[in-house]
């Protein structure tokens, strides 16, 4: 796919670079968790804040708030418990968020930074299992718009991709990159006789 129109390509860069803002900043909160560095854990979260919520559409009136609604509640209670995996989820997570978003500030591995960041918001939306606001999520609606960035080759509108993209081969462009940074050449129809 490549973008043809200027502000169309402006467009997918600035929505590019602002996701990487948000995913660098929610990194720097962690780093610099109230000013106390490396004192952030996912622990707290994974053991309490789990349970899940719902709403309508599916549940009218209002639910019960020590009800587990998730269904994966336990299998994140049992990380929170186990020292050496919240050791690597809490790395895990900054290092992702940080490295995530620099990517797509940047252009550089936007499919790949897409891809990863989409799979970080969804083991995010499986641990919170949040639908207090029906089925609007902002972790989800985070992974389709990393999706989106991933598939329409963000990198390559004012970013490092295409600048890059053509020292290296073919297949880690279209799968790591964003593809051919190149636009496709023009064709002109025959005229209809």
């Amino acid at each position: 796919m490549y973008i043809y129109a200027p502000i169309s390509r402006l467009g997918a860069a600035l929505l590019r670079a602002v996701v990487g803002v948000i995913f660098v900043w929610a990194g720097l909160d962690k780093v610099f968790n109230g000013g106390v560095p490396g004192n952030w854990t996912a622990q707290g979260f994974l053991k309490f804040a789990t349970n899940g919520t719902v709403g309508w559409p599916f549940v009218i009136g209002t639910p019960d708030p020590k009800a587990i609604y998730n269904p994966t509640h336990d299998f994140w209670v049992s990380l929170a418990n186990n020292a050496t995996a919240m050791t690597i989820v809490n790395n895990l997570v900054v290092a992702g968020e940080m490295c995530i978003g620099i990517a797509l500030i940047l252009g550089l591995a936007t499919r790949f930074a897409g891809v990863m960041g989409a799979l970080m918001m969804a083991f995010f939306f499986f641990a919170g299992w949040s639908f207090s606001n029906g089925i609007v999520e902002e972790h989800a609606t985070y992974a389709v718009v990393l999706l989106a960035l991933a598939g329409m080759g963000a990198g390559n509108y004012y970013g490092l991709d295409r600048i890059l993209g053509s020292r290296f081969p073919v297949w880690f462009r279209n799968w790591f990159m964003s593809g051919d940074p190149n636009p496709p050449a023009v064709t002109m129809a025959a005229p209809a006789i």
